[in-house]
C-alpha cells in the first residue's frame, strides 16, 4: 500500500515580471510558503515599493528566500518535506534572530504545515495571495487558477487559465 504523498507550493515563473516588481524574486520550481511573518514587526507606513508589492503578493521562496507572485501545487516526499522545514529553520536562525534551533524548527514546522493547508486543490493548480494591513492584523486571501482544457506549461503550450472562486 503506497503512503499517501505531501503537497506544498512551489514557485512558478510564468515570466519575468518577478524579478522587475520584487527586490529579489524566488526561482523557478522552489518550495514555497507564504511567509507573512517577515512583515508582522512592520508598521503599514514602513512599505514602499518592491518591499510594499512582496507584502501584497509574494510567497517566499524556500532557498533563495526571493519572492513570487504564483505557485503551483505538487508533491513532495515526507524526507524533502523535512529538509523544506529545515532550511527554513536555518534561515529563522539566521536572518530573525531565532533564539535557538528548536523555536526555529517549532515557528518553520508552523508555515510549511500552514503552506501544505493551502493545497487542498489538484496538483499543478495555481495560487495566488494578497495580503492586507487590517484592524485586527495582517489578512492574507489566496485565489486559485485551474489549467484550462488542453494548457500544458510544461510543453511550451499556451497557458490559458479559469479563476476559481
Amino acid at each position: 500500500m503506497s503512503r499517501p504523498r505531501r503537497h506544498l507550493p512551489r514557485v512558478v515563473r510564468l515570466d519575468d515580471s518577478d524579478c522587475q516588481v520584487f527586490d529579489t524574486a524566488a526561482e523557478p520550481d522552489e518550495w514555497a510558503v507564504p511567509g507573512g511573518f517577515e512583515f508582522l514587526h512592520l508598521d503599514p507606513g514602513e512599505l514602499e515599493g518592491k518591499r510594499a508589492q512582496a507584502f501584497a503578493s509574494g510567497f517566499l521562496g524556500i532557498g533563495s528566500y526571493g519572492r513570487a507572485t504564483l505557485v503551483r501545487i505538487d508533491e513532495l516526499a515526507d524526507e524533502e518535506y523535512q529538509s523544506v522545514v529545515e532550511r527554513l529553520a536555518d534561515h529563522l536562525q539566521e536572518r530573525y534572530g531565532a533564539p535557538d534551533r528548536n523555536a526555529a524548527l517549532v515557528a518553520a514546522a508552523e508555515e510549511v504545515a500552514y503552506a501544505e493547508s493551502l493545497c487542498e486543490y489538484d496538483n499543478h493548480t495555481l495560487l495566488a495571495l494578497e495580503r492586507r494591513f487590517e484592524d485586527s492584523g495582517v489578512s492574507e486571501a489566496f485565489k486559485r487558477f485551474l489549467p484550462s482544457a488542453g494548457a500544458d506549461w510544461e510543453q511550451g503550450k499556451p497557458l490559458v487559465f479559469k479563476k476559481e472562486p
